[in-house]
């Protein structure tokens, strides 16, 4: 009798869970007036008008497009910078770096809110403002801090007899690094790739304000389709389902390195 509360338990759990994105599916597929209308679990008239205005709509599509392009250079960076700071971190011991590892992650305690005013001040001083590598640089802020300390705990987890072995055996700190070391962490990678796709996917303050029309990723224009003739549900919901695709696809492509990770106690 335990085991079957316990099922039906997980069962209602789950279905608290998908409801809300089935409900957006339904109605994605949905038009206006039959979303505005009655409160139906299935579509009358089922139809895919939505997502063709999406994918043939620049004002849509580029905004999948312009999110993909920071969101990847946000990740390439994160990890360029993150990989050799955390490897500094796990192996050596100087003056100050638990001081210094510590405030690391207080950036990451910040809101975005607080880097609003000095990097939309900062970006357009230098003509960087509605560009993808601004969103990227301004991402980093926060990715980098998280990248470090997960990337740490996977180094950390390794012997550093491996190190001195390679030493021993001729191999130069690059070769040793990216031979050797960064296939035994690509776990690790993955998660922390991961964790910054995620973030600079979803994060709207700081992307929505450091573009207007170049760069303006799918998250700003999910907040602007009001009209004359009102909110266009259907539109909107569709853009929804395809914002989640690319985050259902990093997940199932990293879920057996998050498992890892919780499995570690970094995540």
């Amino acid at each position: 009798m335990r085991f079957q509360k316990r099922h039906i338990a997980l069962l209602l759990y789950i279905v608290f869970l998908l409801l809300p994105i089935y409900w957006l599916f339904n109605m994605s597929i949905k038009t206006n007036s039959e979303i505005l209308g009655a409160m139906t679990l299935f579509p009358e008239n089922p139809t895919l008008a939505n997502y063709a205005t999406i994918l043939t709509d620049p004002a849509w599509y580029s905004g999948y497009i312009n999110s993909m392009i920071y969101v990847g250079i946000n990740v390439v960076i994160s990890l360029l910078v993150a990989l050799p700071a955390a490897y500094a971190f796990s192996r050596y011991n100087f003056t100050g770096d638990k001081h210094l590892f510590f405030w690391l992650l207080t950036n990451r305690m910040a809101p975005p809110a607080v880097f609003l005013l000095p990097f939309f001040q900062l970006y357009s001083s230098v003509g960087l403002f509605d560009t993808h590598i601004a969103v990227a640089l301004a991402h980093c802020l926060f990715n980098v801090p998280l990248a470090v300390w997960i990337l740490e705990g996977f180094m950390s987890g390794i012997p550093k007899e491996i190190d001195e072995t390679a030493y021993i055996d001729g191999y130069s700190f690059p070769r040793f690094f990216t031979t050797i070391f960064i296939p035994l962490i690509r776990s690790g990678i993955g998660v922390t790739a991961f964790f910054c796709f995620m973030f600079s996917w979803v994060e709207l303050l700081l992307a929505r304000t450091l573009t207007s029309v170049d760069a303006k990723p799918i998250v700003a224009t999910m907040t602007r389709t009001v009209s004359a003739s009102g909110l266009d549900w259907g539109v909107l919901a569709a853009a929804g389902v395809l914002t989640i695709v690319p985050g259902a696809l990093v997940i199932w492509f990293v879920r057996n390195y998050i498992a890892k990770g919780f499995a570690m106690g970094r995540v």
